[in-house]
């Protein structure tokens, strides 16, 4: 690796590379740090990861080995908690990534004047989706748990998932990296099969004593919560990419976290005035009594 110091912060990546390997997890194992030249030498994971794996996702099961591999990899990176050795993925944080969706999504990509009564209702809403988040007990999060994340190992006789691009973790939400997992970035799957993983994830969680609640209904809510928080991030994520960075491939996706907010946001009635919103800015309906004013 070659990350000079003045343009990348590698701390934070050796540290979490030895949380992980100290809990069991297949990381990238840093052999030497240069660290005033900014050079890292690593042990390679090999060159696929899991969602290069899926041969057929059209006949995607619920019980596919890769992704009860990945419960296994989450359940043992999250077992390893401890408070205080993470930075906290507290309300300022939470809320500086929501801030990402009016900012460039609403604002850059769709011109929209993030003003008045469109500033008001998303103060609200995010208030209130920060608070939900914020009541689930913490663990070690990585924060884009993911097949494109996850490696099959180069070794063929390894049988756990490599572990990248966790230099983010912090101290935060049980509920969040299940969600990034089975919400994903860049493939979707039916609701069926979200809950069927999710509920393998919440008993084996339970089982080891994880903080996931003795009702699995209200878990899979404060996932479904944890999850729009993650989508309205993202979805300003891949606007900035496409406009600031050059990157136009990321907004493609952008539809996917739109279906993924509307879908939550239906399922709530405390966050209709979110659902009213997102959908006059897309026109999926006609207008409910927002001014959306062009910029």
């Amino acid at each position: 690796m070659d990350a000079p110091p003045d343009k990348e912060n590698c701390a934070p990546f050796v540290q979490v590379a030895r949380l992980m390997l100290d809990a069991g997890l297949l990381v990238p194992q840093v052999l030497h740090w240069e660290q005033a030249q900014g050079f890292m030498l690593l042990s390679d994971l090999g060159a696929q990861t899991m969602m290069q794996a899926f041969p057929d996702r059209e006949n995607f099961s619920p019980n596919q080995p890769r992704y009860l591999q990945a419960v296994d990899a989450l359940l043992t990176w999250q077992k390893a908690s401890r408070p205080e050795v993470l930075p906290p993925y507290d309300k300022a944080l939470l809320r500086r990534e929501l801030e990402l969706f009016p900012e460039w999504y609403l604002g850059h990509f769709r011109n929209i004047a993030v003003e008045g009564e469109i500033r008001k209702t998303l103060d609200t809403m995010f208030e209130l989706i920060v608070t939900r988040n914020l009541a689930w007990p913490q663990v070690y999060v990585h924060r884009d748990f993911m097949p494109r994340n996850l490696m099959l190992a180069a070794d063929p006789h390894e049988n756990r998932l490599g572990v990248l691009d966790f230099q983010d973790a912090v101290y935060g939400p049980i509920t969040y990296d299940i969600a990034s997992l089975m919400r994903d970035a860049f493939i979707s799957w039916d609701e069926e099969h979200v809950l069927d993983l999710t509920i393998r994830y919440w008993s084996q969680a339970r089982a080891a004593g994880l903080p996931v609640g003795e009702d699995f209904g209200e878990f899979y809510r404060g996932v479904e919560w944890m999850g729009l928080q993650r989508h309205l991030k993202v979805a300003g994520i891949f606007a900035r990419l496409t406009l600031r960075d050059g990157k136009p491939q990321y907004l493609a996706d952008a539809p996917r976290f739109i279906g993924y907010i509307r879908a939550t946001c239906s399922r709530y009635n405390e966050l209709k005035p979110l659902l009213r919103l997102v959908d006059q800015v897309e026109g999926i309906t006609a207008a409910s009594g927002y001014a959306i004013g062009r910029v």
